[in-house]
């Protein structure tokens, strides 16, 4: 087993986060036949920190895999794992948030979540748990009713944590305006090519710990792009320091302060993404990165209807793209 990942102390809770957690999103969702098995490697190697979400379909074997790892000595308890799922746009509605993270714990076989995300700032009618979902089934998206919710679900100890996913600092405004809890986490898309400086410096200053998916471009996924795998900035630097592109981005988002999710089923590439911890990146090296040509790889065009809530990209990232 690799040495422990460094964690965070997220405010006002005293179980600190892993800053490298292992993503299990694969697309199309529920695909992997053999999920139960790789988390249970990740565990074996030393990952903690699991991120899930309604949608991906995973929840049900990170609950075997848990149950296997302690069985197997790989850990203690549940208690040494930190566990995140996420609200679906279709249980993003007022009353449906409670009964949408239960469901989520059931199939995890869980008492409480560490963290619970709401996925996006959208909401389709209720039902589905799919994506793209049906541009004639999104409506409004109600903040001050989903955040209740989900301030309800911390209150009954279902969860630890709450947070948000994919918001702008705009939304973030509006949200933290109304909210008695001010969300912990914002899971955004962030990697070398879509560095996210404004919103990082605007969730510092409210003590919202970024959260990073896609650090490597999610290539091959729905949302995903090669532009980060091809970046000839980032193939130059790991050539140069004997190190994987990947290892690179990974370095490069853990010097960025934030937290990460990385996903790989390839057992060697699972090992070489936590072998991140004992080296850095130079001033140089940082500053090359800093310069490369910024683009979005998902801009969520998936959310955008003449007829929706959402007529532009622009105005589901307010303009923050």
């Amino acid at each position: 087993m690799s040495p422990p990942i460094p964690v965070s102390v997220l405010s006002s809770g005293d179980k600190p986060i892993p800053l490298l957690g292992f993503g299990t999103a694969e697309y199309p969702f529920g695909s992997s036949s053999d999920m139960r098995d790789t988390i249970l490697h990740a565990i074996k190697l030393g990952y903690r920190h699991f991120d899930s979400a309604a949608l991906y379909r995973t929840e049900q074997p990170l609950k075997v895999a848990i149950a296997d790892a302690v069985l197997l000595g790989y850990i203690e308890s549940r208690e040494e794992l930190f566990i995140t799922s996420k609200l679906w746009c279709s249980d993003a509605h007022k009353g449906l948030i409670v009964p949408a993270l239960k469901r989520s714990l059931e199939n995890l076989g869980l008492d409480y979540l560490d963290l619970y995300l709401v996925h996006f700032p959208v909401s389709v009618k209720p039902g589905e748990y799919e994506l793209p979902v049906k541009k004639e089934d999104l409506v409004e998206f109600d903040m001050n009713g989903v955040w209740e919710g989900m301030e309800e679900c911390k209150r009954l100890g279902l969860v630890k944590y709450i947070g948000v996913s994919n918001f702008s600092c705009k939304k973030l405004e509006r949200l933290l305006s109304v909210a008695k809890v001010v969300p912990h986490v914002n899971q955004v898309e962030m990697n070398p090519l879509w560095q996210q400086k404004n919103l990082r410096e605007f969730c510092k200053t409210k003590g919202i710990l970024i959260t990073a998916y896609s650090p490597l471009g999610a290539r091959g996924t729905l949302w995903g792009t090669s532009r980060v795998m091809d970046c000839q900035v980032l193939k130059d630097i790991a050539q140069e320091k004997g190190k994987t592109l990947a290892q690179v981005c990974l370095r490069w988002a853990y010097e960025q302060g934030v937290s990460v999710v990385v996903k790989s089923f390839n057992k060697d590439r699972m090992e070489e993404n936590l072998d991140i911890f004992n080296w850095e990146l130079s001033p140089e090296e940082s500053h090359r990165i800093g310069e490369i040509p910024q683009v979005k790889g998902f801009p969520g065009i998936e959310f955008v209807s003449e007829g929706g809530p959402y007529k532009t990209v622009h105005d589901l990232w307010d303009g923050e793209i």
